[in-house]
């Protein structure tokens, strides 16, 4: 069989993609990720976290997400900085596992989890907009709206969910930019949310109150099979808060100096990051009581209570002002999201692992526009979902195939390829790896069966779709089908 059979030629990479700008240095890289990091999460997850155990001991499970994360953030540096280019994972996986065999299956089931568990994680954003727009615009959102077990009990109303249509569409604009303005555009959304971190920690700091913050509930620490349950949902949410302290390596493509700048913004990112959440978290509850917003179902206020913990201190016409900024948070956070995770399959169409169109850059502003526009789209429709639907699918898809998956990247190109410059080594190799796999482990044994099996189905349909458009191309494990029944 002729092997420029059009099935072939839809496997092939874009014949003449323009480079991309190397545009990023250390500032909006570390800018990009700390966004990523801040965004909707600590706003929209406090009383989430709280919750899971029924009060301040909840925040064991938040130390061990930073226990989990940090080791990762090391195995992020040494692939980033080796192998620095758009993608990220996608470009790891491939290489790590055999970009001609198992690679090309790891890579591909990247991708496809990515298609879901990326726009869940920017609709987050979106819901965290949504629920302190609350605050300002009562009504935005309708409770009790649905009983389907996917669908959002806190549903938007119409004028909401034009809210989340507008705040899409505003996101997707902003980026369909050239990298350079795109990347100043980053610092600036990045400065407002340290300003929004930065007031909570003072303010926290100086209304501290001890026993408010550490009033532990009785058998605070009773170990039984729902106190580990309750850590796992604690740990989750933490490790939510803390996803995207690799996001530059999404870009790395579009990054001056990518051995030195990529495992810095890392590692910078992680510790501010982490510190600033210790810092927040101690601030609220050590100001507003906890029993005020503990658990969720209970306290309509959890909702946004960041905005009731100014209220608290400073009266309703401060708090609606600070929620403005939390607003600009949360749309930071998104942006940042959507930026890295378009680059993904532009990335895998120039490798002729996803469809051609998508490898296309736009013919003025040099950036994968179509790409762009798709996960855009899909994240909007992601709003729609329950937010702890979100949160535990979003981080068991990532588990399995992408942070597993990256630990076995290092451990074979260390194999295969000892010579390979590594301007980043993991420290104390391999301590984090086994660090950080017994803690993914620990996170995805504790998330409720339902996501599970979920998971479990759609890397099952993954794996049927690789092999069926790999028998159509005639590639691994198909090599050679079509020169054999010619």
């Amino acid at each position: 069989m002729n092997s420029s059979t059009p099935s072939h030629r839809a496997a092939l990479p874009p014949p003449s993609a323009p480079p991309l700008e190397r545009r990023l240095g250390l500032l909006q890289a570390t800018a990009l990720n700390m966004a990523n990091m801040l965004g909707a999460g600590p706003f929209i997850t406090l009383s989430a976290v709280l919750s899971a155990l029924g009060g301040p001991q909840s925040m064991l499970g938040w130390f061990i997400a930073v226990l989990i994360t940090l080791p990762d953030g090391m195995i992020w540096a040494e692939l980033g900085a080796a192998l620095p280019g758009s993608g990220g994972t996608f470009r790891y996986l491939r290489e790590g596992f055999g970009a001609q065999t198992w690679g090309r299956l790891m890579a591909f089931l990247f991708l496809a989890q990515l298609l879901v568990s990326g726009p869940l994680e920017i609709a987050s954003g979106y819901i965290g907009f949504l629920r302190y727009a609350d605050y300002l615009w009562q009504g935005v959102q309708a409770r009790g709206w649905s009983s389907e077990p996917l669908i959002r009990d806190d549903l938007p109303t119409r004028s909401g969910a034009a809210v989340i249509l507008v705040l899409g569409i505003s996101v997707v604009a902003l980026l369909y930019r050239r990298i350079g303005s795109v990347g100043k555009l980053m610092v600036a959304l990045w400065m407002g949310v340290v300003l929004t971190m930065l007031i909570v920690l003072i303010e926290g700091a100086l209304h501290f109150n001890p026993k408010i913050a550490f009033a532990l509930p009785p058998n605070a620490f009773h170990l039984s099979y729902g106190f580990f349950l309750g850590l796992g949902v604690a740990a989750r949410t933490g490790i939510y808060d803390l996803l995207g302290y690799y996001d530059i390596c999404y870009l790395g493509d579009e990054v001056k100096n990518p051995d030195l700048t990529i495992p810095r913004s890392i590692l910078w990112s992680l510790g501010l990051v982490t510190l600033m959440y210790v810092g927040f978290e101690l601030s609220v509850i050590g100001v507003l009581p906890w029993q005020s917003f503990v658990p969720e179902s209970a306290h309509p206020e959890s909702m946004y209570v960041v905005s009731a913990f100014m209220e608290h201190l400073h009266g309703p016409a401060v708090a609606r002002w600070f929620t403005v900024l939390i607003l600009w948070t949360c749309f930071g956070g998104s942006f940042a999201l959507l930026l890295g995770y378009s680059r993904i399959p532009y990335a895998a169409a120039q490798e002729g692992v996803f469809f051609r169109v998508f490898g296309r850059l736009h013919p003025r502003g040099g950036f994968p526009h179509l790409a762009l526009l798709l996960l855009g789209g899909l994240s909007i429709a992601g709003s729609f979902l329950r937010f702890g639907v979100v949160l535990d699918t979003l981080i068991a898809l990532r588990i399995v195939v992408q942070f597993l998956g990256q630990i076995g990247a290092v451990i074979l190109l260390r194999k295969h390829q000892p010579n390979r410059v590594r301007p980043y080594r993991i420290w104390l190799y391999p301590i984090p790896l086994v660090v950080a796999g017994v803690g993914w482990l620990f996170a995805l044994g504790t998330t409720p069966s339902e996501v599970l099996w979920f998971s479990l189905g759609a890397l099952i349909v993954g794996v049927i779709t690789f092999l069926v458009w790999s028998w159509q191309t005639a590639q691994w494990p198909f090599k050679g089908r079509n020169s054999t029944h010619a």
